[in-house]
């Protein structure tokens, strides 16, 4: 299949940067809002698939106590296989901790690699992590001192930058605000999440103009977009011209927003490659063997992969995405 899928046609823009970090994010953050409980096996299969496609940052799991998410319980049998299939290489796989006992599994399992997912907004760090917006950073001071003490690479996810269902727009001081905090504790990068999707290229651009006034360059900034409102490859072009190169995806699109009702979530890797391609922007990655994966795990899902660029190249009808 892969010498059959068509290929967008190469024109580029001299004005862009020649080369995006795409940052894989489907088996944490696209299976921890899917419906189905994906069987640990495949979990590692699609691990290693991701990798063999060429992406460079595959974001393995969470260290999350089960009971908050039951679709990655099986956090340690999925790293521990990994170890055994891909030896010292497992070891840098990024996953999320939420905290010092979340930490102190990923110390016991070897890793070197963390996140920690804070909130631009109170609401939601109260119902996410059972903080106020300002006692989060209490509980991600240690472990991000730690992980760095130890030799670890911290990621900082920020949540809500672009709009939050209960408190409504944010104001980007606010988001820069909590931003420029995370990264005062140690983290060495920032993801900007539009975790209900209602950003729009306009609104990017000033949010970064803001975090750069405030001492952060672009290129410690990551866009994590949501495509709930058609939106997300608008946004990573904002975001690109203005000189952002990391961007969040997940194959196929997997995962849904469980705060907005249409549920699309997560920027499929597949789209994302197919606009970069067109624009001559090197990312190492597969187009071909994306799709090939995507295949692979459909079976697995309760639905069809709500990628674009996916459907079209397997011939497949558009579906809506799953309530959640």
């Amino acid at each position: 299949m892969s010498e059959q899928v068509r290929r967008p046609q190469v024109v580029p823009d001299p004005s862009l940067p020649d080369r995006v970090t795409i940052y894989e994010v489907g088996p944490r953050d696209g299976l921890q809002n899917e419906k189905a409980v994906v069987p640990t096996a495949v979990k590692v299969d699609l691990v290693e698939r991701l990798l063999d496609a060429g992406l460079p940052y595959v974001e393995a799991t969470s260290l999350v106590h089960p009971r908050w998410v039951p679709q990655l319980a099986d956090a340690e049998e999925v790293v521990a296989a990994l170890v055994r299939r891909l030896g010292d290489r497992a070891y840098d796989l990024p996953v999320l901790v939420p905290n010092e006992r979340g930490l102190e599994r990923a110390y016991d399992l070897g890793l070197r690699h963390i996140a920690v997912f804070a909130s631009a907004t109170d609401s939601f760090a109260r119902r996410n992590l059972n903080r106020s917006l300002d006692e989060q950073y209490a509980m991600f001071e240690p472990v991000v001192a730690r992980a760095r003490a130890a030799g670890m690479r911290v990621r900082a996810y920020v949540s809500m930058c672009f709009g939050d269902p209960w408190e409504g727009d944010v104001p980007l001081d606010q988001v820069v605000a909590a931003g420029k905090r995370l990264m005062d504790l140690g983290a060495e990068q920032l993801s900007l999440g539009d975790t209900i999707g209602v950003g729009t290229p306009g609104h990017v651009v000033a949010l970064l103009d803001a975090l750069n006034e405030a001492g952060l360059p672009d290129d410690v900034l990551a866009l994590h977009a949501h495509d709930t409102y058609g939106q997300a490859l608008g946004n990573v072009a904002a975001a690109l011209r203005h000189g952002v190169t990391t961007f969040d995806t997940s194959a196929g699109g997997l995962g849904g927003c469980p705060y907005a009702e249409s549920a699309t979530g997560n920027l499929a890797t597949e789209d994302l490659l197919w606009m970069l391609e067109g624009l001559g922007i090197r990312t190492g990655v597969s187009l071909p063997r994306l799709v090939e994966t995507s295949a692979w795990l459909e079976p697995h899902l309760d639905h069809a992969p709500v990628s674009r660029a996916y459907q079209a190249l397997r011939g497949t009808p558009a579906q809506p995405a799953a309530r959640r």
